[in-house]
């Protein structure tokens, strides 16, 4: 297990320290640990992701849910949060994204266009914000820019930085694939070169080897990976993604290895609320029975 930093450890200015504080203390089960449920899917891939569930497709379902599931923090894009999150503002704090795209075009140059601003985000009262980083593509020197101007903006003003970082495009896939050990680590070390406060990853899969450097080819295990990838995060803090819908026993053995590597928390999204109510609160109380076991300061 790598040692989970703590907040005096990071480097923070007053604003984003505090910030952090109020995220990971006074919220969720106020033990250091992040839970997060977020809610860009529509943006990402359209109402289809909310079939499952018609009635998650209302903002305020998911706004109660993620009250109601004790969350750290739900995420949301400016258009809903200004509509829908007033209503329930300081009963649990707002990651504000700032960039998304639909899945209509092909990843292969995948960029993820800011339209809101860390500026919307103090107005509307957030705790932190949420760059999308795409990590491999054809365009990510315009992708490096337009997050350097976030950031940039995110330290002036004080606020926690939490960045996506996926790995896409066909150099990528030709190396393992977007969740290959290779592929995540490598994101993982990208966003905290790159100034991140907060990273999200997915799962790393270390059996997918084809195309790899010659280091990712060897055997290793689930848990060797994820060890891998919290190191490689470094002094940023790192939450690992539910990814899509699974078997729930799949879901807690990655939440179980994640926080044993030392990762600081998780960010279930469609593995929720793609469920009954009741179903997903069962499944939010399981999750943090994992986290309570592993308390930070």
């Amino acid at each position: 297990m790598h040692p989970r930093p703590r907040l005096g450890e990071l480097g923070l200015g007053t604003g984003k320290k505090a910030r952090l504080h109020r995220i990971l203390h006074d919220h969720g089960l106020c033990n250091g640990t992040a839970f997060f449920l977020p809610y860009d899917q529509g943006l990402e891939h359209g109402p289809r992701d909310f079939f499952a569930n018609p009635g998650a497709a209302d903002p305020r379902y998911i706004v109660q849910l993620a009250i109601e599931g004790g969350f750290n923090g739900i995420v949301l894009q400016v258009g809903l949060a200004e509509k829908f999150y007033w209503d329930y503002a300081g009963e649990v704090p707002l990651v504000l994204k700032l960039n998304g795209k639909t899945e209509i075009p092909s990843d292969a140059e995948a960029l993820s266009p800011v339209h809101a601003t860390v500026e919307d985000a103090v107005r509307l009262g957030a705790d932190a914000v949420g760059y999308t980083l795409y990590v491999g593509t054809p365009v990510q020197d315009k992708d490096f820019e337009q997050y350097r101007k976030v950031r940039a903006d995110a330290h002036r003003l004080g606020m926690p930085l939490i960045v996506w970082a996926y790995p896409r495009g066909s150099a990528i896939e030709a190396k393992g694939g977007r969740d290959s050990f290779y592929a995540v680590d490598y994101a993982a070390r990208t966003a905290a070169e790159l100034g991140a406060d907060v990273v999200k990853v997915n799962y790393p899969h270390p059996e997918k080897t084809e195309g790899v450097p010659v280091n990712y080819a060897g055997q290793f295990s689930v848990q060797e990976a994820m060890d891998s990838v919290v190191r490689s995060a470094g002094r940023t803090l790192l939450l690992v993604s539910g990814g899509g819908r699974a078997g729930d026993e799949a879901m807690l053995d990655k939440a179980r290895s994640a926080m044993e590597a030392g990762a600081t928390g998780l960010i279930f999204g469609r593995n929720v609320w793609q469920r009954e109510r009741a179903e997903s609160l069962r499944f939010v109380s399981a999750l943090r029975d994992i986290l309570a076991k592993h308390p930070s300061e």
